[in-house]
């Protein structure tokens, strides 16, 4: 039984195919983790606003009741203005904690939707590379069985697109 020669390309389509396999996996790792970190910045960002709308309507318990007592010290007798004025000073105070509160919860919330848009931005290059590299290494597949060169080349292109969809993924040289 005579050995069939084995073509020479046929070595690089094996080499390219398994490159084009590890950065499918890396891509569809790191896709996977930057959907992880978009989901959770979302919940929190949520949180964070469920909250700053609590402090809210609790501040604005506060306004109510501050102006509630303007309006009592207009109307009441000179006697108990000094007890009325004592409690509208400290609705006051309790009405700029909550604003400076709100302040705060309003940067954190913000903070995690940037951080949710960062993810999404690097997430979507990574699930593009995953779709290019699964097809180049399809074609590879193809191109191995047929023994049809033009078919490991078009793969080999359409890796390379993937491949570009991958490092972006990293670096986001072009928006995608």
């Amino acid at each position: 039984m005579a050995d069939e020669k084995k073509e020479p390309w046929l070595n690089l389509l094996a080499l390219t195919t398994v490159i084009l396999a590890v950065c499918a996996t890396l891509a569809t790792f790191k896709g996977g983790g930057y959907s992880t970190k978009t989901v959770l910045n979302q919940a929190m960002a949520s949180d964070q606003w469920a909250y700053y709308q609590a402090k809210g309507i609790k501040g604005n318990l506060y306004e109510v009741e501050a102006l509630r007592l303007r309006r009592e010290i207009e109307l009441a007798p000179k006697a108990s203005v000094a007890i009325l004025e004592k409690s509208l000073a400290d609705v006051e105070k309790k009405v700029a904690k909550y604003e400076g509160e709100k302040t705060d919860i309003f940067k954190k919330a913000t903070a995690f939707e940037e951080a949710k848009a960062d993810a999404q931005r690097h997430g979507a290059p990574f699930g593009l590379a995953v779709i290019f590299l699964q097809i180049a290494i399809l074609l590879s597949s193809i191109a191995a069985l047929m023994k049809k060169q033009p078919v490991y080349w078009a793969g080999l292109a359409v890796g390379i697109v993937g491949l570009v969809y991958f490092i972006n993924g990293f670096y986001l040289f072009f928006p995608v």
